[in-house]
């Protein structure tokens, strides 16, 4: 990397800056904030808004300060009469296409043109409208798309491409006419989409937003009849503060129970119980395919948008997911079935809520395959097809959780610390790290380095598997066996661990894969903003939570213990297979189709043979 730096005049005062950075990186160095729309670190700097203009002495015309690069004796003016007409110009522009239903938009008080358009002055659009109007885009599960938002940014396009490699949506379309689109037309819930929501993370307006069940969950909270209990992912405890209104990271676990007890749940539960016994299964598949010469490198299931980005890319590879449903997914069952029992709820009148970092969970809840709360009752109490339930009802984003909130009027930071409810509310340090990339790693090696040397780890943290790092790798000497681990993050960095198996390369035994930068706690659900900085915020305090934790390793779980005595009886058991296990699909890139209920069925699309 050329760490040659420059002299260049801004504003009339000298500053270093790294030969060959851009404008815009020079200016922000020296303190001079430039406004932008398209860019976005690390994502996308196409140029395309043209609101990060600035001018430069020599130069005729003005330049995008986000593409074009510094040189020695450089002499920029970021502020003058020129400068600001331009970029009110280009805002206006882009105003005159744009709907005006500011108030009643998911991003309102959270768009970027908007705040854009407020720190510049524009009050309004000298410009008429260029654009015919376009239908709503409500075919995914996870998220849907508004054209009419869309500022032909570009960062959705970007983010899907570059960083995921998946390129569902693109550009189509010529001069007045050009549009983000699928193939075809058809949709995101028709084509190859994983539904990450990354888009949506990424989105400055509301363009592309999560898919909102607020209302739904408010209608079920309401009813008497029901029993509302909520789960909650690890790395919701450290983006719901972020959320509404606290620092970047922090950690609000106490505060977080405490609100959702205020909004109406019946209990509050926690997804990391079920990420605990994840890794019990998870570990115990893994030492099994070791010792019985199965299908090796293992990989993890957690990720739904990684589970849908193999069935369509990478079909053949199916074998080396683990079989293991997602702490979400393990957690709907149990709950409708254990925790029914134990309490007596019919669990046709236990509706199960689940807040998620990750847009993907949404679609992940509806697969067909989850229901298996209810195969295991259907037999027991005769039940018909009219029975039939989901094991887990809805999937809240963060966002959508701070939305509630805000809407009922829970004051958020002032609100005592609360502890979950029992029994499906304990877990160890091991299940809180689940939340951010090389987590789940970490944990399956806490349980499955004892399981197998029958020795005690006098150390946990297995730090090499840890950083945001798009590949990370390690050893672990298990009893004279080197078991050689990977851990990737972002769908592309997936795709180099995915050749390699397909080629025959492969030198490990055991992969982690997240579908989103940093995983969980940069999901699509997420914050907006989320930066690379706010990602790092986050892991810090998971992993802060872990070391305060009495009990750090999956397996040492008493209410784990207790689940195993009293219902699963082992791990991999008969029990354990059918409540806690699953199969996927072999998509190909072919769609899926809309039934005439609106869900969607992978079946009718499996490929012929």
């Amino acid at each position: 990397m050329d760490t040659t730096m420059v002299t260049v005049k801004i504003n009339g005062s000298e500053y270093p800056a790294p030969r060959n950075a851009t404008i815009l990186d020079a200016c922000t160095r020296a303190g001079f904030k430039v406004p932008t729309l398209c860019y976005c670190e690390d994502v996308a700097k196409n140029a395309s808004c043209a609101v990060c203009v600035v001018e430069v002495k020599g130069a005729k015309s003005l330049l995008r300060s986000c593409t074009a690069c510094v040189h020695e004796g450089m002499e920029i003016v970021t502020n003058s009469p020129r400068i600001r007409d331009a970029r009110k110009t280009s805002v206006e522009l882009l105003l005159a296409n744009h709907p005006s239903d500011c108030l009643a938009c998911l991003r309102n008080q959270n768009c970027e043109l908007q705040t854009l358009a407020a720190d510049l002055g524009v009050r309004g659009s000298r410009f008429v409208r260029t654009k015919k109007a376009e239908k709503l885009d409500t075919t995914s599960p996870s998220v849907h798309r508004d054209p009419n938002k869309c500022i032909l940014c570009g960062r959705c396009i970007a983010v899907c491409q570059n960083v995921q490699t998946v390129s569902a949506i693109g550009l189509s379309g010529r001069g007045i006419r050009t549009k983000i689109s699928t193939y075809m037309e058809k949709g995101l819930g028709n084509v190859a989409c994983t539904y990450c929501g990354q888009c949506a993370l990424v989105c400055p307006t509301g363009a592309i937003v999560e898919r909102d069940e607020t209302d739904e969950v408010f209608e079920e909270l309401s009813n008497p009849d029901k029993v509302v209990i909520v789960q909650t992912a690890p790395a919701i405890r450290v983006g719901i503060g972020e959320a509404m209104g606290l620092e970047p990271g922090s950690l609000v676990t106490g505060q977080m129970v405490a609100a959702l007890r205020r909004l109406g749940f019946r209990k509050v539960f926690d997804t990391q119980f079920a990420a605990d016994l994840t890794i019990l299964e998870e570990g115990h598949e893994l030492i099994r395919r070791l010792r019985t010469n199965g299908t090796l490198p293992m990989i993890t299931s957690c990720s739904p948008g990684w589970i849908k980005f193999a069935e369509h890319f990478y079909p053949s590879s199916l074998a080396h997911l683990s079989t293991c449903k997602s702490p979400q997914q393990m957690f709907g069952a149990v709950a409708k079935t254990y925790y029914a029992s134990k309490t007596g709820i019919d669990p046709r009148n236990i509706v199960v809520v689940s807040v998620m970092p990750c847009t993907a969970k949404k679609f992940e809840a509806r697969r067909p395959e989850m229901m298996s709360a209810f195969e295991y009752w259907k037999d027991k109490r005769a039940w018909s097809e009219t029975d039939a339930f989901y094991d887990v009802d809805y999937v809240l984003t963060t966002r959508e959780l701070a939305r509630m909130f805000r809407e009922t009027g829970v004051r958020f930071s002032s609100l005592p610390s609360e502890e979950f409810d029992h029994p499906l509310g304990e877990s160890t340090g091991a299940a809180v790290i689940f939340g951010a990339t090389g987590g789940v790693m970490e944990a399956a090696l806490r349980t499955a380095y004892e399981v197998v040397t029958g020795t005690p780890l006098t150390n946990v943290e297995f730090t090499a598997v840890r950083g945001m790092e798009g590949l990370k790798e390690a050893s672990v000497d298990m009893n004279g066996t080197v078991v050689k681990v990977a851990v990737a993050h972002t769908l592309k960095n997936a795709r180099t661990l995915l050749d390699q198996i397909e080629r025959g390369e492969s030198p490990y035994a055991f992969i982690e894969i997240m579908t989103c930068p940093g995983g969980c706690l940069g999901g699509g659900g997420q914050p907006i903003p989320t930066t690379w900085a706010v990602r790092r915020q986050r892991a810090e305090s998971l992993y802060r939570e872990d070391a305060g934790k009495p009990v750090r390793k999956s397996h040492e779980n008493p209410h784990i213990t207790a689940l195993y005595k009293e219902f699963l009886k082992e791990p991999l058991g008969d029990m354990s297979h059918h409540l806690l296990h699953t199969s996927y699909e072999r998509r190909g890139l072919r769609p899926w189709t809309a039934g005439s209920n609106g869900q969607q069925h992978a079946a009718s699309v499996r490929p012929a043979g």
